[in-house]
């Protein structure tokens, strides 16, 4: 298996996230998100299939998000999740203001591999919110 630090092909970024079972994007805005990524690490096989992604997005220095994160049905249970977060903590710790606000929006049950990587539940002194268009 790759770890590499570099965003995935617009194709490769929307097959996996249907495939992991996360919500569509726009096609005609992907490679402009995907271009405006803080960090980004993609997982891929020796025959360069991509199993698993995710990014960090932000202002570049107070506020940063992780999202993406995703790892291909098929390879789901062996770790995948953890060597993508292994990789966005380093950069995390190593290339960010320590005063800076870093986030994230967990599903159930993955909030507990977030937990692992340090991440804390903010309620009930905040509570995430997502601006939802009717």
């Amino acid at each position: 298996m790759q770890i590499l630090h570099e965003i995935p092909t617009v194709e490769e970024f929307l097959t996996l996230r249907k495939l992991a079972g996360m919500g569509p994007r726009d096609p005609e805005h992907v490679q402009t998100g995907l271009n405006n990524s803080c960090f980004s690490v993609i997982l891929r096989k020796e025959d360069g299939e991509l199993i698993g992604m995710g990014r960090v997005i932000g202002d570049g220095g107070t506020a940063y998000v992780v999202v993406d994160i995703a790892v291909h049905p098929d390879e789901q249970g062996k770790g995948l999740g953890k060597t993508i977060m292994t990789e966005i903590k380093h950069y995390l710790d190593t290339e960010i203001s320590h005063r800076a606000f870093v986030s994230l929006i967990a599903d159930v049950p993955a909030h507990k591999l977030y937990e692992k990587f340090g991440f804390v539940e903010t309620a009930p002194k905040s509570i995430g919110m997502a601006y939802v268009r009717k």
